[in-house]
């Protein structure tokens, strides 16, 4: 178990553990259209920050990056397919870890909330645009900066 959840019940790591799968299906999905390019985007993401997370963060994205694909779509699946419906869903789901986020750390929760901000980014980028140009669409840009979460260092 990650010694900064240890005071928090099974719900709540549950959330804090599908939070990047959540921010990744929300961003990927925004434009109602979920391509392979921004699956294969984030499930290199979380390979990546496996190894190359800020320490604070290792463990956290080892657990998460655990059969993370398969995770992702087992998720989705649990979603309508129209992003109108599926959204508010996922952002309501993401708004529940500001109940859950200041009973953890603070250096933990401020690198936890930079990492999701990240990822949002870089899915946002992932499908591109011509010559890097409008690679962020409009849908993506509505969620990128995960509003929906308050910003902990605040």
């Amino acid at each position: 178990m990650i010694l900064e959840f240890e005071d928090l019940d099974d719900q709540e790591v549950e959330l804090l553990l599908k939070a990047p799968i959540l921010v990744s299906i929300l961003i990927a999905g925004a434009d109602n259209e979920i391509d392979k390019t921004e699956i294969r985007e984030a499930v290199n993401i979380s390979k990546f920050r496996q190894i190359k997370a800020r320490k604070v963060l290792i463990e956290y994205y080892k657990e998460v990056g655990q059969d993370f694909e398969d995770k992702l779509k087992i998720l989705l699946s649990g979603y309508p397919v129209e992003a109108d419906k599926r959204n508010p869903m996922i952002v309501s789901e993401l708004e529940k870890l500001n109940d859950i986020l200041p009973k953890i750390d603070k250096p933990f929760t401020v690198e936890l909330y930079a990492s999701l901000k990240d990822i949002a980014k870089k899915i946002a980028e992932a499908s591109g645009g011509i010559l890097g140009y409008m690679s962020v669409g409009y849908e993506e840009s509505k969620y990128m900066d995960l509003k929906m979460i308050k910003d902990p260092s605040k």
